[in-house]
């Protein structure tokens, strides 16, 4: 009977404990990824946007706060009480419009397809079902179509075994990638492979599992938004190759590229193609970081924040002009914040896109207002936007798109050819 007592303070310990710990997950641990987190499983969206999971959570982009995952993926906690994603992938292939485009995740023993974020009927199934040959307790996926693999392929990892799955045929192929380490989650962006191992990665080739070149990297450095996470002060390759999407990209008068990301800019000179990179506030301290947009005029960069607008005389050093900033409404006839902005080379014009429509705005005018309002079509966002001697280039996510000039662009009904940011206009090879 003396016991009795121990025993039942024991019990309500642990009841305790048990609640706090639900409670906690209930409202959602704030979590920051620039600490240097191991993510549990990566998958791009239909739309192109990577997903990164971690324990219950959910980052959605290359920035921004996590959410929780049953948020998106309700079933996926009404099915397994969510407590993590052993991994997950896109499916491509393009034979089975059934599969095709749908996402997969993987929990412990089960397997759950979505489209367009719905369940779909007769989901989550076991593993075994849906990918023989295929073990349980997954640590990673990604997906493989041909060209880059024999045969549109799914890649599996569980600890040191790799196992290609062969979608068609459903067969198994185990492979022995020596030189590749542990991959906790796996990853398909622009046409390159990645293994993500704590909160580094390795660039991987996924027929022969070989890795070339300088790995592992930081994931903090190409991955996410990071203003500052320790004491490398080597801007350049980190925002030369990264791929977080721009804010904001202009040419100058003389074609000088300026291009802002977050807390940084790169600035790449016409003519020899030098490449400087250095955080915003250095260079523009009233800023200081977070660009909308901004765009050359008359030796001028007009830089956008929010409903303000800074105006800066192009030199060495920029000179903050005096009186600004100003709001854009009183300045340029628009509400604040947008989007893009763009002057063609010898014209007047500042094009301004916001909402998904392209505004003109007479910069020799005073008062400065916005007319001409058109529909922007092929794209639901737009990241920057430039204008030079061949036309007019227009920024979204890790790719850029050529156009002849505004009108095109305005005009056009589909997208042209995509170009890479990072390896084209910087020159990243990796």
């Amino acid at each position: 009977m003396k016991l009795l007592p121990q025993a039942l303070f024991l019990c309500l310990a642990l009841v305790l404990a048990w609640a706090d710990h639900h409670e906690h997950r209930r409202k959602g641990a704030v979590r920051d990824r620039c600490k240097g987190i191991e993510m549990d499983a990566v998958a791009v969206n239909e739309e192109g946007i990577p997903y990164f999971f971690k324990e219950d959570h959910l980052f959605k982009g290359f920035h921004g706060q996590a959410e929780l995952s049953n948020k998106s993926f309700a079933e996926l906690d009404d099915h397994h009480h969510l407590g993590h994603v052993d991994a997950a992938f896109r499916m491509h292939y393009e034979d089975d419009l059934n599969h095709h485009d749908r996402m997969f995740f993987f929990l412990d023993n089960k397997v759950f397809a979505y489209y367009q974020h719905k369940l779909e009927a007769g989901y989550p199934k076991a593993i075994s079902e849906v990918f023989p040959g295929i073990p349980d307790h997954l640590d990673a996926a990604v997906e493989c179509p041909k060209p880059e693999c024999v045969e549109d392929s799914v890649i599996f990892f569980k600890k040191n075994e790799i196992f290609h799955f062969y979608v068609k045929n459903k067969t198994v192929d185990e492979r022995d990638f020596r030189s590749m380490p542990n991959c906790t989650s796996a990853f398909r962006f622009m046409e390159h492979y990645y293994c993500f191992h704590g909160h580094k990665f390795s660039k991987f080739d996924p027929k022969t599992g070989e890795v070339r070149g300088k790995y592992p990297k930081d994931a903090r450095k190409f991955f996410m938004r990071c203003s500052k996470f320790d004491e490398d002060n080597d801007h350049e390759e980190r925002e030369r190759c990264s791929r977080v999407h721009l804010d904001a990209i202009t040419s100058d008068d003389a074609g000088n590229i300026y291009a802002f990301r977050g807390h940084h800019y790169i600035r790449k000179d016409e003519g020899n193609d030098t490449l400087k990179a250095d955080t915003i506030e250095s260079a523009f301290k009233e800023l200081h970081s977070e660009v909308d947009a901004v765009f050359s005029y008359n030796s001028h960069l007009y830089m956008i924040k929010d409903d303000q607008l800074f105006v800066y005389r192009v030199g060495e050093p920029h000179t903050h002009l005096a009186g600004y900033p100003k709001p854009v409404q009183a300045e340029l006839g628009i509400k604040g914040p947008i989007d893009a902005a763009f002057v063609c080379q010898d014209r007047h014009i500042a094009h301004i896109i916001k909402d998904r429509h392209m505004y003109d705005v007479d910069m020799s005018a005073t008062p400065r207002t916005a007319t001409n309002k058109r529909p922007i079509s092929i794209l639901k966002k737009v990241d920057g936007a430039m204008c030079g001697p061949g036309g007019v280039k227009v920024f979204r996510g890790n790719h850029y798109y050529h156009f002849e000039s505004p009108k095109t662009f305005v005009a056009a009904r589909a997208l042209p050819e995509q170009h890479r940011i990072s390896l084209e206009l910087f020159g990243c090879d990796h």
